[in-house]
């Protein structure tokens, strides 16, 4: 029989908030729940957050129901988040974990616009590519706490790619605010599409703003697939 690893009673207990590192020096990390149904990648995933300084893994389930027991119990910064659980069926998966405000990271080996769409919407702010190099795993779960969103290099693409004629819609933002959509959705940050257009970061955080509100989205991740679905990252 296979035994399920199970860190959510290990010796790190509530009163020991963070990774100790040397005598008498603690240090927060940001707390992440795994919920991964494949042992194997599950151990694999804890252990690469493992090696990382400011993160703590505090939990890992194989299914929804026991990911969001633990959600609650312990108050995970990040969930990790498999897209295909043996009970997703049973869930509104992301939504689900969504609804408590905790950032979600799709972690899975389905890139379907259907599948992407959906979590998205859902409220991920991240979306993972199972295969992805360890520090990208690490990056996503950094930047999704910061308030920010990550999208693997291959959904990013594919969202601007698939993307080629401007529907009616396309009047809803203004021309700059389509240009710095674009760059969101390439990736880049407040601070280097200032430095492209030209613009202080101040301005740029104006358009986003901007962005979010007429599109009605909560978060960059959001705002790019609603944009693309709607035929507006078109350069045209």
């Amino acid at each position: 029989m296979n035994r399920r690893r199970d860190i959510s009673t290990a010796d790190d207990s509530n009163d020991r908030p963070g990774k100790r590192d040397a005598p008498g020096h603690v240090t927060t990390g940001i707390k992440v729940l795994v919920v991964e149904d494949h042992p194997i990648v599950r151990e694999g995933v804890m252990t690469v957050l493992e090696r990382e300084r400011d993160i703590k893994v505090v939990g890992a389930a194989e299914t929804a129901r026991e990911g969001l027991r633990l959600a609650v119990t312990l108050r995970p910064d990040v969930v990790l988040l498999d897209l295909k659980l043996p009970d997703a069926d049973e869930f509104d998966g992301v939504a689900s974990f969504a609804r408590e405000g905790r950032s979600i990271v799709v972690f899975t080996a389905y890139d379907s616009d259907e599948d992407v769409f959906r979590a998205i919407r859902g409220g991920a702010r991240g979306y993972l590519l199972k295969g992805s190099p360890a520090a990208d795993i690490a990056q996503a779960v950094r930047q999704t706490h910061a308030g920010e969103s990550y999208l693997s290099p291959r959904i990013a693409a594919k969202l601007v790619k698939g993307v080629t004629e401007p529907r009616a819609r396309a009047g809803l933002l203004s021309g700059r605010e389509r240009g710095v959509l674009r760059l969101i959705a390439a990736g880049q940050s407040n601070r280097q599409i200032a430095e492209m257009l030209k613009i202080s970061e101040r301005t740029v955080k104006f358009h986003v703003t901007a962005i979010f509100n007429k599109l009605g989205a909560d978060n960059r991740a959001q705002a790019v697939a609603i944009a693309a679905e709607r035929g507006l990252l078109s350069d045209r």
